[in-house]
C-alpha cells in the first residue's frame, strides 16, 4: 500500500530540488520544468540529478543541455 504522506513529502522535496536545479543552471524558461510534471516514482532519479548539479561549480552548455534533456525525458507522459 502506498503511503500518501510519504508521497506528499517526496513531491515537496522534488519541487525544491527542481527549483534548486533551475536556479543553479540559470534556466530562463522555468515553466518547462515544473514539479507537477514528475511523478513521485521519479524521486530517486531527480535526487541523483540534483546531487550532481549541486556538487559542480559550473557547467558547459553541452552539460546543461544534457541535464535539461534528461529532465524533459523524465516528465510524465
Amino acid at each position: 500500500m502506498i503511503n500518501l504522506k510519504d508521497t506528499d513529502v517526496k513531491k515537496e522535496e522534488m519541487a525544491q530540488m527542481i527549483e534548486d536545479i533551475k536556479d543553479k543552471l540559470q534556466i530562463v524558461n522555468g515553466g518547462a520544468m515544473k514539479a507537477e510534471f514528475y511523478g513521485a516514482e521519479k524521486y530517486d532519479e531527480i535526487k541523483e540529478i540534483h546531487d550532481m548539479v549541486m556538487s559542480k561549480p559550473n557547467f558547459s552548455v553541452n552539460e546543461m543541455d544534457a541535464i535539461v534533456s534528461e529532465l524533459g525525458n523524465m516528465r510524465n507522459q
